[in-house]
C-alpha cells in the first residue's frame, strides 16, 4: 500500500512540472524547431528548392510520437504532414518560379504542443519567355483573330498583354499560365503582334520580357457595299427618293454582279438605315422609296454583315425647302382679357420655281380656338379670359409645317389698389404704406401720391414682392392726404382712396396736480383727508399712468385710462404719507414722460389744532394773570416804598407809620427820568430830597393819618398813616 501511494505521488507531481506531458506514462518536451531553404534563399528560376523542418523533441520511452507538420508561406498554411517517425519534414520546390517567392515557416504539432519555426524568406529571380501563338496569319479587314499567350511553367496570378507594335489591344489576368483572347485588326497592312505577362508576388509584382512577334497581313475584303440614291440633286420637299444598296466584287468588269456565288453565303446581310431609323434589309440587294423632307438631316447607311466581318458606306442627301416653317405673330403684343387681337401666320419663303403662292394653306391649330380668318394666315378675334395655346399649320403638295407654339397669356386689369399703414402711425416717425391691389396681372407699378402728387414709385414683378413706401408725418390731418395709384400696362392706373388710419400723438406736457376733496389744487392737506394725484397728459389715448413716490422703485398705482388724464386717491392720509410724489406716462408710441416732483406736507387735523389753539389759549390767559400779577405786585412795592413808617419807641409796639404822597403833588408828575422813587432803607423823593423811613413820631395813631405840607422847590403834601 506504501508503494502505491509513493507511485502515485510521482506521477501526480510530474503531472505538474513546466513542459512535461505525461500520456501512458511516457513524457516529452519540444526543444526546438528550425527551417532551412536549400540551396539557399536566393535562387535563379528553374532550381530546386528544397525546405528542410527539423524538430528537437525529448521524449521518455521508446516508442515514437506522432507528430503534425505544416509550412506556412506568407502566413498561409501551404502544406501539412502528419508522421510518427523521427525523421525531418523536406517540402520540395521543383523548379522555383518568381511565384514561388515569400516567407516561410514551419511548424510542429505534437498532442496539442506546439511550436513554430523562425521566418524564412526566399527569393526567386527570372521570368520565363512569354509565346504567342495566331490562328490566322492573313485575314480579311474586320476579320476576328484569335491569340493565344502563354507563361511556361509560371504560376499564380499572372496578367498578359497583347500588343500590335507599340499600342496595346488587349489586357486580361487569369490564375493561370495561358489565355486567350480575340480581336479585330481594322486597317489593312502589315501588323506585328505580341504579348507579354505580369506575375504578383506577396504587394510587389515583376513584369517579363517581350514574346515572339508574329506577322498579320490585313487585305481588304474582295467587294464593296454600293449606296445609290436617285434623283441626285435638285430634290424638294414633297419629291420621291429612291435608294438602293448592294453588293459589288469591285471589279470594272461589267460581267461580275453581286450574285456571284463567292459573295453570297448565308451569313450575308444588309441593312439600309437613316440615322437610327432602319429603312429596309436583305441579303445581297435592298431597295427603298420615300417622301424628301428636310426635317429628316440624317445621312442615309448600307451596311454589310457576314459574319463578324462588317463594312459600312454612307451618303448625304440635300433637301430643298418648298416652303420654309410658318411663324405665329400676335397684335398686338400685350392684351387684356375680353380684348381683341389678331394672329398673323406666314411662310417668310417659299420655292417659286415649284409652288405657288395660291397652293400654300394656313390654319390654326386648335380649330376650336374662336378666331374667324380674315384672310390667308390672319386671324381675328377676342381674346379668352385664361391662357391658351395656338399653333400654325401650314399644307402645300401634302407637305405639312407647323410653327411654334404661341401661348396667349391675356393680362388681368389692376384693380383698385387699398392703402394701408403697416403697424402703428406715430407723429414724428418713419412709418411704412403698404399699397396693394388684389387682382392684376404682373409687373404692376405703384405710385405714392400726396394730394395727387406722386412721390415714389415701386414696380412690383413678383407675387412675393410689395409695394411699400416709408414716410414721416408731423401732424395727425397729414395721413388723409396720401393715396396711390396702381397701373399695368395700362395709360391710366386705378387710384385708391385717402388713407384713413389713426395716428398717435405721443406724449408730452405731463403734470401731476395733488390736493385734497375739499381743495382740489392745494398740496397742503391734513391727517384724514383724502389725497387726489390726478396725473395728465397731452397725447393720443390709450395713456398707461404710474404714480410714484421718490425713495421707491415700485409704482404706488398703474392703471390704463382712454382719457388724457387719472387720478389716483390715497385715502386717510397720516404724517407718513408726506412726501414728494409724480407720476410717469406712456402711450402706444412708447415714449415715457415724467411730470414734475410734488412735495406733499400732511399737517395735523383741525380738532389737533383746536385742542393745541385751546391748550395754547388757556396757557397765555394763565400767563397773562402771572404778568398781571407780578406787575401788581411790583407795584405794590412801589407805593410801600413811597409811604413812610414810623415805629414806636418801644420795642413791644408794632406799629408804624406810612408816608403817601398825594396826586397833586409835583412829585408824581416828575419826569421818567427822575431819580428812583426809593433804594435802600431811604426813601427818595424827586427834586433830591430825601426822607428817612423812620421817625419819633410813632405816637401818631393808625386811624387818624397826620399830614403836613412842605415846600422844598415844590409843593407837597406830606401824609403820615399809622398801620
Amino acid at each position: 500500500m506504501a508503494v502505491f501511494l509513493l507511485l502515485f505521488s510521482v506521477l501526480l507531481f510530474s503531472c505538474f512540472l513546466p513542459g512535461t506531458v505525461v500520456y501512458a506514462q511516457r513524457s516529452f518536451t519540444i526543444r526546438d524547431i528550425t527551417l532551412s531553404i536549400e540551396p539557399g534563399p536566393d535562387v535563379q528560376r528553374d532550381i530546386n528548392v528544397t525546405l528542410r523542418c527539423r524538430a528537437i523533441v525529448s521524449v521518455s520511452g521508446q516508442e515514437a510520437l506522432s507528430r503534425e507538420y505544416t509550412v506556412y508561406k506568407d502566413s498561409r498554411p501551404i502544406y501539412t504532414k502528419a508522421s510518427s517517425t523521427l525523421e525531418e519534414l523536406l517540402y520540395p520546390l521543383p523548379h522555383a518560379r518568381v511565384s514561388n517567392s515569400g516567407r516561410y515557416k514551419c511548424a510542429i504539432n505534437i498532442q496539442g504542443q506546439q511550436m513554430i519555426s523562425r521566418v524564412q524568406k526566399l527569393t526567386v529571380t527570372g521570368l520565363s519567355k512569354p509565346l504567342l501563338h495566331l490562328n490566322k496569319s492573313v485575314v480579311m479587314k474586320g476579320e476576328e483573330l484569335t491569340a493565344t499567350c502563354t507563361a511556361p511553367n509560371e504560376t499564380g496570378s499572372i496578367l498578359f498583354y497583347f500588343y500590335e507594335g507599340t499600342k496595346e489591344i488587349v489586357e486580361e489576368q487569369v490564375n493561370s499560365n495561358q489565355v486567350e483572347v480575340k480581336f479585330r485588326l481594322d486597317s489593312e497592312g502589315i501588323h506585328w503582334i505580341h504579348c507579354s505577362y505580369k506575375v504578383f508576388v506577396g504587394g510587389d509584382s515583376l513584369k517579363s520580357n517581350e514574346s515572339n512577334s508574329i506577322i498579320v497581313s490585313v487585305k481588304e475584303l474582295p467587294f464593296a457595299v454600293v449606296l445609290e440614291i436617285a434623283p441626285q440633286s435638285g430634290i424638294y420637299e414633297g419629291d420621291m427618293v429612291f435608294i438602293s444598296c448592294t453588293i459589288s466584287n469591285g471589279s470594272e468588269d461589267p460581267h461580275l454582279s453581286s450574285e456571284d456565288p463567292h459573295l453570297i453565303s448565308e451569313e450575308t446581310h444588309l441593312y439600309l438605315s437613316q440615322g437610327n431609323k432602319l429603312l429596309s434589309s436583305g441579303h445581297t440587294k435592298v431597295n427603298h422609296s420615300m417622301m424628301a423632307l428636310t426635317n429628316s438631316p440624317e445621312d442615309f447607311e448600307c451596311k454589310l454583315e457576314m459574319g463578324k466581318i462588317k463594312k459600312t458606306t454612307t451618303k448625304t442627301v440635300l433637301v430643298s425647302e418648298l416652303f420654309s416653317t410658318p411663324t405665329l405673330i400676335m397684335s398686338p403684343a400685350e392684351v387684356f382679357q375680353k380684348e381683341y387681337l389678331t394672329l398673323t401666320c406666314k411662310s417668310k419663303s417659299y420655292a417659286s420655281e415649284r409652288l405657288r403662292q395660291e397652293e400654300l394653306s394656313y390654319t390654326l391649330d386648335p380649330l376650336q380656338s374662336l378666331l374667324i380668318p380674315k384672310e390667308d394666315g390672319v386671324f381675328f378675334g377676342r381674346v379668352l379670359q385664361y391662357d391658351f395655346n395656338y399653333t400654325c399649320v401650314a399644307t402645300a403638295r401634302g407637305i405639312v409645317k407647323r410653327s411654334q407654339t404661341l401661348t396667349v397669356r391675356p393680362k388681368v386689369s389692376v384693380s383698385t389698389p387699398k392703402i394701408s399703414a403697416v403697424g402703428l402711425v406715430v407723429i414724428g416717425r418713419p412709418f411704412q404704406i403698404l399699397c396693394q391691389s388684389d387682382t392684376g396681372s404682373l409687373p404692376i407699378n405703384y405710385t405714392l401720391m400726396e394730394d395727387y402728387e406722386p412721390l415714389r414709385s415701386v414696380s412690383v414683378e413678383r407675387s412675393s414682392d410689395q409695394a411699400v413706401f416709408t414716410v414721416t408725418i408731423s401732424r395727425s390731418e397729414q395721413i388723409k392726404r396720401y393715396m396711390c395709384e396702381a397701373k399695368n400696362s395700362r395709360k391710366e392706373g386705378e387710384l385708391s382712396k385717402r388713407l384713413s388710419v389713426a395716428v398717435i400723438e405721443p406724449l408730452t406736457e405731463p403734470t401731476l396736480i395733488a390736493g385734497s376733496a375739499k381743495f382740489p389744487n392745494l398740496p397742503d392737506v391734513s391727517e384724514g383727508d383724502h389725497l387726489y394725484l390726478v396725473c395728465s397728459v397731452k397725447g393720443s389715448p390709450p395713456v398707461t399712468f404710474k404714480w410714484y413716490r421718490v425713495g421707491s422703485e415700485l409704482p404706488l398705482h398703474i392703471t390704463t385710462s382712454h382719457d388724457t388724464n387719472a387720478d389716483y386717491q390715497i385715502p386717510a392720509l397720516s404724517k407718513d404719507h408726506s412726501g414728494t410724489y409724480y407720476c410717469e406716462a406712456v402711450n402706444h408710441a412708447n415714449n415715457v414722460v415724467r411730470s414734475d416732483p410734488v412735495v406733499i406736507e400732511v399737517r395735523l387735523a383741525l380738532w389737533k389744532k383746536s385742542v393745541i389753539g385751546g391748550v395754547c389759549l388757556v396757557a397765555l390767559v394763565v400767563l397773562v394773570v402771572l404778568l398781571v400779577l407780578r406787575f401788581r405786585s411790583k407795584r405794590g412795592k412801589r407805593q410801600a416804598a413811597a409811604e413812610l413808617s414810623v415805629k414806636p419807641s418801644s420795642h413791644e409796639s408794632d406799629e408804624s407809620l406810612t408816608v403817601s404822597l398825594t396826586h397833586k403833588t409835583e412829585i408824581y408828575n416828575t419826569a421818567t427820568d427822575a431819580a428812583p422813587l426809593f433804594n435802600g432803607t431811604e426813601r427818595r423823593l424827586t427834586n433830591r430830597v430825601r426822607y428817612p423811613l423812620t421817625s419819633a413820631a410813632g405816637a401818631a395813631t393808625r386811624s387818624q393819618p397826620q399830614c403836613r405840607s412842605q415846600r422844598a422847590g415844590h409843593d407837597f403834601l406830606f401824609c403820615i398813616e399809622r398801620k
